[in-house]
């Protein structure tokens, strides 16, 4: 049986006075025990705010320590995010902060020495804590066909987005569509 790694509190830390944890705290991350390098993701971070100089150094440490090797890179989309440092000071070294425009918002992809780089889903720092813990354990189980956005905003199994089914999309990214899919009928 595979196991995942949740490195978070699983409840919330005083919800009686919905006080939020400080960034100083043990990161909301979840990765993929065995980090096969073909999921979409390879787990995800949900962190507390926006803030990226406050909230990579608990990311890259939790990741060296987790994986056993040093994240020498970050790279992030750069909108996403306030105070972006270009590096960061970690344990004996400074880790490189590169920041891109044309990448997934809710992605965040870290270099580590001696691996392959690790990909991450982002949270959105005000989910709330249902869906986040949600995303975390869906990201860390396996996500193989899976986008980012639908770990994000699952569908309900009968509930269909409009525009947004396997052939429509595939055929926005360049596909060809040679039969319609029938409507479905409708309940009278």
């Amino acid at each position: 049986m595979m196991m995942t790694t949740l490195l978070f509190p699983s409840t919330p830390s005083n919800p009686v006075t919905a006080a939020v944890p400080t960034a100083h705290t043990v990161p909301r991350l979840s990765l993929n025990p065995l980090i096969d390098r073909r999921g979409t993701v390879d787990g995800a971070w949900w962190p507390r705010t926006r803030d990226a100089a406050a909230e990579l150094p608990t990311l890259i440490s939790a990741v060296d320590q987790r994986l056993g090797g040093a994240v020498l890179r970050v790279g992030l989309y750069r909108d996403a995010w306030d105070h972006i440092p270009r590096r960061i000071p970690a344990r004996g070294r400074h880790v490189r902060v590169g920041w891109f425009r044309s990448a997934d918002p809710h992605l965040i992809t870290l270099s580590i020495a001696g691996t392959a780089p690790i990909t991450l889903l982002v949270i959105p720092p005000g989910t709330a804590y249902d869906p986040a813990t949600a995303a975390l354990t869906l990201a860390a189980a396996g996500t193989v066909g899976i986008r980012p956005a639908d770990i994000l905003h699952p569908a309900a199994p009968d509930e269909g987005i409009p525009g947004r089914d396997g052939s429509t999309v595939w055929e926005n990214e360049g596909g060809r569509v040679t039969d319609l899919v029938p409507a479905r009928p409708t309940a009278t």
